[in-house]
């Protein structure tokens, strides 16, 4: 049976609270990727969840106290997915990687490109990416990863341009190897959520999908667990529901639990969305 502050949906469980609360009351080494996209600290202005720290060494220090619990979550051989970005006013963003470094292991940075710049600034580049750091627990040399999982797929034009190179002796073997298409670089190339996106669901910082997807396909195996310790509208719950994952979420605001809970039970009734999106793959 539930306990309080936790609903089952799906093939996952929301507890709505802190994740602080939280996160110390889940099993130890029972998700196999953690995706989290936390407040940015002081980005978005007018909402009060981001804009609670007085100063940037308390965010950092409550950073802190969240991973290191989350960590205890995450599997021996799992990975660790953290949201951010750079700017004029999230250069907290660089402390916060070099920070967290020191708790885990660095793995990787991962760049979202989402295609369409935002905010632009007069005096330098529009911006057009956010990142994502991954970590992994310090010792663990091979984390879970299928690369293969997430190889994107080639135009047919591109195949055939590429079967006409004389190099390579066993045209059977090389089609084979092209129909398998090319393996997906740190560089994601998908288009960030606009107000006319039928996928928009009224979260300020909504990630899409196919981002959350591609991260959940290279990362985890069917039926393992993905943990969200911030699930605000629920997008990675979705995308976990989408691809037979297990899951569990923590969001403290019950608006968005609301919301995430609706949004989940619509899925449930309407048609799988394709798995990967050609070329590319919410909170």
């Amino acid at each position: 049976m539930p306990v309080e502050g936790e609903i089952y949906v799906g093939q996952g469980h929301l507890w709505q609270g802190d994740c602080l609360d939280i996160l110390p009351k889940l099993k130890a080494a029972s998700a196999q990727c953690i995706i989290a996209d936390p407040p940015y600290y002081n980005v978005l202005e007018n909402h009060a969840w981001d804009c609670q720290w007085p100063t940037e060494t308390s965010y950092l220090e409550w950073t802190t106290r969240w991973v290191q619990q989350a960590q205890r979550i995450l599997k021996p051989d799992g990975l660790m997915f953290i949201c951010g970005q750079l700017g004029k006013r999230e250069h907290v963003w660089l402390h916060l990687c070099s920070e967290m470094a020191k708790i885990m292991q660095f793995h990787d940075m991962i760049i979202w490109d989402r295609v369409v710049g935002y905010n632009e600034r007069r005096d330098s580049f529009t911006p057009q990416y956010e990142m994502v750091l991954v970590l992994r627990h310090k010792g663990c040399d091979k984390p879970y990863f299928d690369k293969d999982a997430v190889r994107l797929p080639y135009d047919n034009a591109t195949i055939q341009n590429y079967m006409r190179d004389k190099r390579y002796k066993d045209p059977i073997a090389r089609r084979e190897h092209l129909e398998k298409g090319k393996y997906a670089t740190n560089i994601l190339k998908v288009p960030s959520l606009k107000g006319s996106s039928q996928e928009k669901v009224g979260h300020p910082s909504q990630k899409p999908l196919a981002l959350l997807r591609h991260l959940i396909t290279a990362s985890t195996r069917v039926g393992d667990t993905v943990l969200d310790p911030f699930m605000g509208s629920g997008s990675t719950a979705c995308a976990a529901e989408q691809l037979g994952r297990a899951w569990v979420g923590i969001e403290s605001d019950a608006g968005y639990v609301q919301m995430a809970v609706a949004r989940l039970k619509n899925q449930q009734q309407a048609e799988s969305l394709p798995l990967l999106a050609e070329g590319a793959h919410a909170r």
